[in-house]
């Protein structure tokens, strides 16, 4: 059901109907104007540009409390002392947390509704990233269970609100927000080392200036949540076409399919987020020259997460973009293993595409092998359950292989067999059918 569709309906539900006695007349009369006035406070709220306002500024706060990470992790491990197994957890427990939190995010968006879900997610994410900066080992650490938890819920929900919403622009919609996404990411890599030198509080300063991001994108969904109290009845909730029973994904070789295609693209996407920066800096490349390529290579996602998933919504089957993501990430690496100072800005262009049309669509395909809104919502939760769960091995497992053999040949070797995987089950996923 269409943003607009849902406004008449409230419009409707707010108008007296019936008719009673003549004092029950009279003040159904003079409330006329003022049901009037709430429904077309509530049309407005629920315009279609108010929500996209509300999907693009939460989309921006997806992976920035992710990327602002990477290139401080060296400082990071100094303060605290950590190692470079240890290191990678920073990056792997929020990586982890957007599986656990993937699990409940679908009985939280039932219960609670998705509007009321995504305004306390973006709360926590807030809550999270100023946790972090606190001078405790621990607090490091559980600030990115808070951070993971709430992207998660972020992640989830996300896709089954634009099957909901935006039933004739799907795909259109994934573009913008996965763009919004990696833009949010881009800028936060960029800006990590600046704003650590800019605001003078060290990395703390530099992280948890990104807190105002989220409280921003909170108060512009807020809309919705007003939106979403006045909606009463089974309406508030998305229902599956028809009213049929719900489409079991845990039992659907396709929804398996599509779910492993998000978790081994996840895996080699957060293996970047926690080590690219190092790849350069231990080849001799200066940390804020480290910095600037891994801004580079998110802003290059950008172009991929935003043309693959329009690319998508157009084909019948997503084969051919399924190969090519995976041969442009397996080349990428192929080069970072070679030649990694010499040819990193080619590199990190060639990943840039890769990840961010892989990361595309691999939500799209979430969208487009779904019947409904309730089925995309639950294929989501899966796929990003199972997914996130298997990418949280990937930072540990490059920073374990790297610390016990001092050189970056062997992660990268493993994460070609991922690519290899990727594309094997990738062009299963990619084809027309739906869960």
């Amino acid at each position: 059901m269409s943003t607009g569709a849902r406004a008449e309906q409230e419009t409707r539900a707010a108008a007296p109907t019936g008719a009673g006695t003549a004092a029950e007349a009279g003040t159904g009369a003079a409330a006329l104007p003022a049901a009037g006035r709430v429904a077309a406070r509530r049309a407005l709220l629920a315009h279609p540009a108010v929500l996209l306002t509300g999907i693009v500024l939460a989309s921006l706060n997806m992976r920035v409390a992710l990327a602002s990470v990477a290139p401080l992790v060296g400082e990071m491990s100094e303060d605290f002392g950590l190692s470079s197994t240890a290191s990678s957890l920073v990056t792997s427990v929020p990586v982890l947390f957007l599986g656990v939190g993937a699990l409940v995010a679908p009985w939280l968006g039932r219960r609670f509704g998705a509007e009321r879900v995504l305004f306390a997610a973006l709360l926590l994410l807030g809550a999270g990233i100023l946790a972090r900066v606190l001078p405790s080992v621990f607090a490091l650490y559980g600030g990115g269970i808070l951070v993971g938890t709430a992207i998660a819920l972020l992640n989830v929900l996300t896709p089954g609100l634009i099957k909901r919403d935006f039933p004739d622009r799907a795909a259109a919609m994934t573009s913008v927000y996965t763009g919004a996404m990696i833009a949010g990411a881009t800028v936060a890599a960029a800006a990590a080392v600046p704003l650590e030198k800019a605001l003078g509080g060290g990395w703390q300063a530099s992280l948890g200036v990104w807190s105002l991001l989220a409280v921003v994108a909170a108060l512009a969904w807020l809309p919705q949540v007003v939106v979403a109290r006045g909606r009463t009845g089974p309406g508030v909730r998305a229902v599956p076409a028809g009213g049929a029973r719900p489409v079991r994904v845990w039992r659907s070789a396709l929804a398996w399919q599509v779910t492993l295609f998000m978790g081994l693209q996840s895996l080699w996407s957060y293996v970047l987020i926690a080590w690219m920066p190092t790849m350069f800096t231990d080849h001799g490349m200066s940390r804020s020259t480290a910095g600037v390529v891994f801004a580079f290579n998110n802003l290059i996602q950008v172009a991929g997460a935003f043309l693959v998933p329009l690319l998508a919504g157009r084909m019948r089957s997503q084969r051919p973009l399924i190969v090519l993501v995976t041969t442009l990430v397996a080349a990428g690496y192929a080069g970072l293993m070679t030649a990694p100072v010499q040819g990193a800005w080619l590199w990190s262009a060639v990943l840039g595409v890769g990840q961010g049309g892989a990361v595309g669509l691999a939500l799209t395909l979430i969208v487009l092998r779904s019947g409904d809104a309730v089925t995309a919502a639950r294929l989501s939760g899966m796929a990003q359950t199972v997914g996130y769960l298997l990418a949280a091995a990937g930072p540990l497992a490059a920073g374990a292989l790297h610390q016990a053999t001092g050189s970056w040949t062997l992660p990268i070797c493993v994460v070609l067999g991922v690519c290899a995987a990727a594309l094997a089950v990738g062009l299963l996923a990619a084809r027309d059918r739906t869960v």
